[in-house]
């Protein structure tokens, strides 16, 4: 009987010894495991974490110091051609770096270079960060004034008495690049210059076609110079002033407004035919008008009275009318079959801008039957969207056209690495093909009109 007691006894503690470790066991488990409440939570979390995108670092850009005769030594030969420092300045200034670039329609080499001087604290959210040594760049940025150069130089050859010429600038500018080792290193494929006027470096283009060109258009570009692929394009600084009302057509009681050069080179020669289809229209203003400050300041005036802006090309396709315009909120007309527009993977302009065939804007009648029947509702959908992507064409805001240009640039570079690559291991290339890298868009010529 006892030793019957006594296994009992054994087997109980036994059977005791199990549920307790079984219980330790699964209270640890549990503890680790999410709750049926927590697991879709967690499994949400855990698919967010895979999705995220990893975060890009910036891409690097060295700038060049250039020789101050490609920077501010532009802006004291503008200020002497055109007697600029309020008509005193007759001869060079002691310190150049203290000129004031003068306003005109190509800024953007001004305020990118500005924006490469400013610290890196200033310059949050840029997509690119400014690097002082040039081993560590992903691309090279070349600050030459090219723009304010044909200003200075306009009317080549040289202007009696000014001893400058920018057909010499351009060939210093590319003597000297070509003796930088990190020019030679690619053949100038990871830099960056600015040719904002359709005739910028227009003496050298075909020995700095491989770099990344920042354009207004490729009219004056060939197909092996320029191209969608390779190159940026950008928008014209605008010169009339921001409009900062609220949306509405209350107070734009003319139709159709245009003010600028009648007479235009090559597609331009579109505006003087629409001139004589439209200049007797009772609810249309166009007149002719070259550039100065009264001419602007009625162009303002203009331009935020009116529904809809005209904007024909000019000697090449693109024109600064159509930025004007959006900063006016004023629907841009665009009467320009070749236009290429500034970054278009984040603007459809088909939202706030009317595209029209040349051939039928200039139907007697036909572009203001058509701008006549769009009703207040549609108008002010146009002007919201203005508004909304205006930014983008303003080089004074610090999320405007600046840190747009550069995302477009640093979006450049997988390209630009591997053609680097290509180049290097390619001996023998029929030059008779097009390289792959000035691929150009629309090659059918088939257009979208409204």
């Amino acid at each position: 009987m006892a030793r019957k007691s006594s296994v009992l006894q054994r087997a109980a503690i036994a059977v005791f010894s199990v549920i307790a470790i079984y219980a330790i066991l699964n209270a640890s488990v549990s503890r680790s495991l999410p709750s049926s409440s927590d697991l879709p939570r967690q499994l949400i979390r855990e698919e967010q974490e895979r999705e995220a995108p990893p975060i890009q670092p910036r891409v690097k850009v060295y700038m060049y110091d250039l020789p101050t005769r490609f920077t501010h030594g532009v802006i004291e030969q503008h200020a002497i051609v055109r007697g600029g420092g309020g008509g005193m300045m007759k001869k060079p200034t002691s310190d150049v770096t203290a000129l004031k670039y003068p306003g005109h329609q190509h800024m953007h080499e001004w305020y990118l270079f500005s924006d490469l001087n400013r610290p890196e604290s200033d310059r949050s959210g840029s997509p690119i960060t400014r690097v002082l040594d040039p081993a560590d760049a992903d691309l090279f940025y070349v600050p030459v004034f090219s723009s304010l150069s044909l200003i200075v130089n306009a009317g080549r050859p040289v202007e009696p008495g000014s001893g400058y010429s920018d057909e010499k600038m351009q060939e210093g500018l590319i003597d000297w690049l070509e003796r930088q080792v990190w020019w030679r290193r690619n053949g100038g494929r990871d830099h960056v210059i600015p040719a904002g006027d359709p005739n910028a470096l227009y003496r050298i283009l075909d020995r700095v076609k491989n770099a990344v060109l920042l354009v207004s258009d490729f009219g004056r570009l060939r197909p092996d110079q320029g191209s969608f692929v390779k190159d940026v394009v950008i928008p014209y600084s605008h010169r009339v002033n921001l409009f900062t009302g609220e949306i509405g057509v209350e107070s734009r009681n003319t139709l159709l407004f245009f003010m600028g050069n009648r007479y235009r080179k090559d597609g331009g020669k579109v505006r003087d035919l629409l001139f004589q289809v439209l200049e007797k229209e009772g609810d249309v203003t166009i007149k002719h008008g070259t550039q100065s400050r009264e001419n602007r300041r009625a162009a303002t005036k203009g331009m935020h009275t009116s529904k809809f802006c005209l904007n024909p090309a000019g000697d090449t396709p693109s024109a600064c009318r159509l930025f004007d315009s959006i900063v006016s909120l004023c629907v841009p007309v665009i009467v320009s079959d070749s236009i290429e527009l500034p970054f278009e993977d984040v603007i459809d302009y088909r939202k706030f801008s009317i595209f029209v065939e040349a051939n039928v804007a200039l139907k007697p009648g036909f572009l203001v039957k058509m701008l006549r029947k769009i009703g207040r509702k549609k108008i002010l959908e146009y002007q919201r969207e203005m508004k909304l992507v205006r930014r983008y064409f303003d080089y004074a805001n610090p999320n405007g056209a600046v840190k747009e240009i550069w995302r477009q640039v640093s979006q450049k570079l997988p390209l630009i690495k591997l053609m680097s690559n290509r180049d290097k291991r390619l001996v023998l290339r029929n030059s008779t093909e097009p390289d792959c890298s000035c691929l150009c868009t629309n090659q059918t010529g088939l257009i979208t009109s409204i």
